[in-house]
């Protein structure tokens, strides 16, 4: 950092008066974009599965110097992007002390900054700002005024100094003002009322602002981006169309495109690391947990609108390890493996992230999310074990036997019982589990093999998780009578 505290002493540093002069925000992201793809690596570290689609056109509507809007639905990252965009401003920056909006000590605007230097010249205190000083949030709700946003007259400091209310010097000045010589994130903008939509048009073409009708022109400088959900964007015409022309560029979001992808986001935000014991989380519970949300943003009883938050599978694995971790310090287990009856656990992590339509909301939110869940273990087990030849245990079943299976029960006393089934333990050597592993892995594996037969409907559960053999079709002839002619039908029998 710079150890220039005057503005002589910046006089003499790298910042010169060329640059800082004619460098605007826009510019410095443009030049700092361009530096970083000459160096090559990620643009935004953290960000996941938007490589090919999402990043690229943000670095060309930064290189094209434009506002820009992040389209898309709950939990895509559209605010974490948004944040991120502070890497590409320079790591410090000068300004006058004491200005609330962050004055160019070469070029001030505010009235108090241009006497200052008048009368101090070199003198002229400097303070320095970091990039995240520089980035200015607001959440867009119903209530915010234009006094908010942009500034408004305060009585108070005309009275106290004695000026009169047309003065600069009676303004306080709003967010955006405050975000000069930085970047001014709007979240959720169809929220923001019409007529306070309309006070972003000077600062957006013109690049100024006028607070209360006075005639106190402030060219800001600022870099405006936002984000929004595209339903509120396009069809309910929240979004005044004199202000969408003046977004440069539109840039949709998406959910992750794989469940790779799902997983590495799912990894990198979840808490999973608990001190005290050993965490081993198996490969098929992950993506299990993953294919959840994938399942839910397919079905129809879930409001497609609303999307499926990634924070869904998120919550459900920091809920899963909770419930494992619950089980291994009552068992006193130093080995915490989570299992399927973990998921089942976690339904409260599940249900809540999901805006059912009609048809869901008459069946219920844990019926729906017990339907996901089961259809994701499927589809997992379709992808870890296809080809697989499991008649043998499903033979167990079909002879009589049956087992208990608590989310709450200790892994020896389980693998006892499971061993009793036969061709189950052999199998789990798909999974990379064998019979040197740990207790926990093997129940974990095994599970997640019933689990999977149950899913197939080869063998069955009850709501207390004891697995039984399958229901067969019933061999009694359904008659029905299905109309030909007018009159009397035929016959027709269904095994």
């Amino acid at each position: 950092m710079s150890v220039a505290r005057s503005l002589g002493e910046l006089r003499q540093s790298s910042f010169t008066a060329q640059r800082l002069g004619s460098r605007r925000v826009k510019d410095e992201l443009r030049e700092n974009l361009m530096s970083r793809l000459r160096e090559g690596g990620p643009i935004f570290p953290g960000i996941v599965g938007y490589d090919d689609t999402v990043v690229p056109q943000i670095v060309n509507a930064i290189l094209s110097r434009h506002n820009f809007i992040l389209l898309g639905l709950r939990g895509q990252a559209k605010s974490r992007i948004l944040r991120a965009l502070t890497a590409l401003l320079d790591p410090e920056m000068p300004y006058i002390s004491g200005c609330e909006i962050h004055d160019n000590p070469y070029a001030p605007i505010c009235r108090r900054c241009r006497e200052l230097v008048a009368k101090e010249g070199d003198a002229a205190p400097i303070a320095w700002l970091t990039p995240e000083h520089r980035y200015v949030e607001k959440l867009a709700t119903p209530d915010v005024t234009i006094a908010d946003l942009i500034g408004d007259i305060d009585p108070i400091k005309a009275a106290r100094g004695g000026h009169e209310l047309s003065s600069e010097f009676t303004v306080h000045y709003g967010l955006l003002p405050r975000a000069n010589r930085g970047i001014f994130a709007i979240n959720e903008l169809p929220d923001l009322a019409g007529k306070i939509q309309v006070g972003l048009f000077n600062i957006m073409q013109e690049g100024d602002v006028q607070i209360k009708g006075y005639p106190i022109r402030l060219p800001l400088d600022v870099a405006i981006v936002f984000s929004a959900n595209p339903e509120d964007y396009t069809a309910r015409g929240k979004i005044i169309t004199p202000l969408k022309d003046r977004i440069g560029s539109e840039i949709r979001t998406h959910y992750p495109a794989t469940v790779e992808e799902g997983i590495a986001i799912t990894a990198q935000e979840a808490w999973i690391e608990r001190n005290g014991s050993q965490l081993r989380i198996p490969k098929y519970v992950n993506e299990v947990i993953e294919r959840i949300a994938f399942a839910a943003r397919d079905d129809k009883k879930i409001d497609k609108r609303s999307g499926v938050s990634q924070r869904l599978p998120i919550s459900a694995i920091e809920n899963v390890v909770s419930n494992a971790e619950r089980r291994a310090l009552t068992h006193q287990e130093t080995l915490i493996v989570p299992r399927i009856s973990d998921i089942y656990a976690a339904l409260p992590a599940i249900t809540g992230k999901l805006e059912l339509e009609y048809e869901g909301e008459m069946k219920g939110a844990d019926f729906v999310s017990r339907e996901l869940i089961r259809t994701a273990v499927a589809k997992a087990f379709d992808t870890h074990l296809h080809g697989v030849n499991m008649n043998q245990i499903v033979q167990w079943f079909d002879l009589g036997g049956e087992i208990q299976l608590s989310d709450s029960a200790g892994a020896e006393d389980v693998l006892e019982g499971l061993s009793q089934i036969q061709g189950l333990m052999e199998k789990l050597v798909k999974l990379n589990v064998g019979p040197k592993d740990s207790a926990e892995m093997q129940v974990s594996a095994a599970e997640f093999v019933l689990e999977g037969l149950h899913a197939h409907k080869r063998i069955g559960r009850n709501e207390e998780r004891v697995f039984t053999a399958g229901e067969k079709p019933s061999k009694k002839q359904e008659r029905v009578y299905e109309p030909e002619e007018p009159g009397f039908g035929r016959k027709r029998g269904f095994n």
